[in-house]
């Protein structure tokens, strides 16, 4: 499977912040906004990822990343010319995800809890068809909602409806086989004028190869699209870094503990923050893997 990260738009609803910089670039707590969703990937046990953004952001993003090859990963960028919709992210990466399954992530979505990892590995092995996760809201018109019939199987999706009878969100994390392409190339875009990834979920769903995975109540997710949830993301990792000692999305320490890279190029990466709390903390993973 492959993954991508969908890190264009223009970030409007955090302005002035993001009036010359991109949205994912942002500070959450301690690392930059695109480290969350790439942690996830890379806990899936995805090492070849497309980073699709702003022709403006590119340079930024891959001076950030590099090419993947320190964290035992393949980083490609792609640019996304206009903001037309989630779904067009299959159509710029067309190439990339060439004939294999393809895990989407949504630039500025968080997730979070205590065997999350297990079952996202679990969800990313089914071979055919689409996976999307969902989770309760208190308000659900701020999202893309899945609707349940009374044996919990999915029958209906609706983007931000005015009224919705579901109260299960749509998080911003996909996986689906390579029909997806095609899928997305025969979409019409919506009154929005934008290629909704509604529409995709609704065509799997219509073509029976729609399964929808409840994210339970020891699961976070967090989106970082407005300036509070922005500062309450960043208080939330602030939190749980300070008390438990461990950090969220070190993607260095991932690729440690994923067997990504071996000891040695894990504390060359720690050396390279010097003695910042970032590299203290990898220092001390270091030591204590030793």
């Amino acid at each position: 499977m492959k993954g991508i990260v969908l890190a264009g738009g223009s970030g409007s609803r955090l302005y002035p912040i993001t009036a010359v910089l991109n949205k994912q670039l942002l500070p959450v707590y301690d690392k930059p906004m695109i480290y969350y969703p790439i942690s996830v990937l890379m806990l899936i046990g995805i090492k070849e990822i497309l980073v699709i953004s702003t022709e403006e952001a590119q340079p930024t993003f891959k001076q950030l990343l590099g090419d993947g090859s320190s964290l035992g990963l393949r980083f490609e960028f792609a640019v996304q010319k206009e903001p037309r919709g989630l779904a067009e992210a299959f159509i710029v990466g067309a190439d990339f995800i060439g004939d294999e399954n393809v895990a989407l992530i949504l630039g500025d979505n968080i997730f979070f809890g205590h065997g999350l990892p297990q079952q996202l590995r679990i969800a990313a092995k089914g071979k055919a068809g689409a996976t999307t996760f969902a989770y309760r809201v208190g308000d659900p018109e701020r999202y893309g909602v899945v609707e349940f019939n009374d044996e919990g199987l999915p029958i209906a999706f609706t983007e931000k409806p005015e009224e919705s009878r579901s109260s299960w969100a749509v998080t911003g994390l996909y996986f689906y086989d390579s029909a997806v392409i095609d899928i997305a190339m025969q979409l019409t875009p919506s009154s929005r004028g934008e290629l909704e990834i509604v529409d995709i979920h609704q065509a799997y769903l219509e073509a029976g190869k729609m399964r929808v995975e409840r994210l339970g109540r020891g699961v976070a997710w967090l989106d970082t699209g407005t300036h509070e949830s922005l500062l309450q993301a960043g208080q939330f990792v602030q939190t749980i870094e300070e008390r438990q000692n461990q950090k969220i999305a070190c993607l260095e320490e991932i690729a440690f503990r994923m067997g990504y890279i071996d000891a040695g190029a894990f504390e060359e990466l720690a050396h390279r923050y010097g003695q910042t709390t970032y590299g203290t903390y990898l220092k001390r993973i270091a030591e204590e893997a030793d």
